[in-house]
């Protein structure tokens, strides 16, 4: 077959381990004897990381406002371990969030359903979509060790030049640390009107929770900020449409989702959407089972799966071993970018072979076709457990039958 012209390339961002090698088999397999694939290439491997002292992130995030449409493989967020193993110059700071930072977008990551995988949460019927803000908390925090007798104190220096000091904490019993975070009101204006756009778009209720109680400056500017937006903006349209905005404390939050249906748009600060989004992606059946999407204010769009490297495979296929390492999650961030790339340059062959992909990933699976992770929890009693590459092989044969 002719392949698919492309007109605008996509910013491509290759990652690390073990998703580095599927990310050139999904390439190999999937995309390029299909597209005419058109990409600007940028290595966030640790390795070029460092070379690069992480200018390459920066880069590759400016690129992304540029061209309007990224997708990115899983990267290394290194700690101390991996400075040693690397032989970094330093322990430097998540990509995602260095990326996330200048596209001041919001996340949106939703499981991928599929026949024979059912939820953990017996309750849950349909998809949850965890939104999760992209800005600020511990990504683009300021922490240190302290030593016993020093004192930590928060220093803010007006625009007239005083000062306000605040102790944190007196350290004279003892060595401790101490962490700074912060955020914008902007930042969090641009992720509700994101949360309110995208539950209009989707037709579907948005639960958003914070700890208004104990942090009453910090997580209380999130809940008034999100008040004043929706009732100011939003507040006609929702009920136009049908659909429900609810707060409440995200421990509380935590407790209903647990007992809902499911169906939901979780809104989530920075650090609760990292780590509720892990836990909804496994309880629906697998972390390389969820979509991730971080989309700007400005319409711009970055596409990853939303699981990491997958470190453990990576070291049985550098010993020559056999791995059976689930590819879904990455595959859905390049059908998500391509057809991104063609609905914006009015490519409508190259949206069609994105939906194509999917059914085929979706189709191989629910034939029964399958990683390991999937065979080990799936309602199928028929299943054949397929290695790494074979799964993409097999994903090819149903694609190449589809079209």
């Amino acid at each position: 077959m002719e392949k698919i012209a492309m007109t605008t390339p996509l910013v491509e961002m290759d990652g690390d381990e073990m998703t580095r090698v599927l990310w050139q088999m999904i390439k190999d397999e999937l995309l390029l004897p299909f597209i005419d694939l058109k990409t600007e290439y940028y290595d966030l491997g640790l390795k070029n990381r460092n070379d690069t002292d992480d200018r390459v992130t920066v880069e590759s995030a400016e690129a992304t406002l540029r061209l309007g449409v990224a997708v990115k493989c899983a990267t290394i967020t290194p700690n101390a371990a991996r400075v040693d193993e690397f032989k970094l110059r330093k322990m430097y700071k998540s990509p995602n969030g260095t990326i996330r930072a200048i596209l001041n977008g919001t996340v949106f990551r939703t499981p991928i359903i599929v026949k024979g995988i059912s939820p953990c949460v017996g309750g849950w019927k349909e998809p949850i979509t965890i939104a999760r803000h992209a800005y600020g908390d511990v990504y683009q925090n300021v922490e240190e060790k302290v030593s016993a007798g020093d004192k930590a104190e928060l220093v803010i220096t007006h625009a007239d030049g005083t000062k306000e000091v605040r102790l944190i904490h007196d350290f004279a019993e003892g060595d401790g640390i101490v962490q700074s975070v912060h955020n914008m009101n902007s930042s969090i204006e641009s992720f509700a009107r994101s949360c309110f756009n995208y539950a209009l778009d989707q037709k579907k209720d948005l639960w958003f929770g914070a700890k208004d109680t104990i942090s009453k400056q910090y997580d209380h500017t999130f809940k008034d900020i999100f008040a004043e937006v929706f009732e100011k903006e939003y507040k006609d349209k929702f009920k136009d449409a049908g659909i429900e905005y609810f707060y409440s404390l995200i421990d509380d939050i935590v407790a209903r989702i647990m007992k809902s249906k499911g169906g939901m748009i979780w809104a989530c600060k920075n650090y609760d959407g990292d780590v509720m989004s892990d836990m909804i992606s496994s309880a629906f059946g697998s972390l390389a089972m969820m979509t991730s999407v971080l989309v700007s204010p400005s319409g711009v769009y970055e596409f990853e799966a939303a699981h990491g490297t997958v470190q453990r495979h990576y070291y049985k296929h550098l010993a020559g071993e056999e791995t059976s390492t689930n590819s879904v999650a990455t595959i859905f961030a390049w059908t998500g970018a391509l057809r991104k790339r063609g609905e914006l340059d009015g490519i409508n062959a190259l949206v069609k072979f994105a939906n194509k992909l999917e059914l085929a990933t979706t189709l191989t699976i629910e034939e029964g076709k399958m990683t390991k992770d999937l065979a080990m929890i799936t309602s199928f009693s028929d299943t054949v457990t397929l290695n790494s590459h074979d799964f993409i092989r097999a994903v090819r044969k149903t694609l190449e039958n589809l079209i």
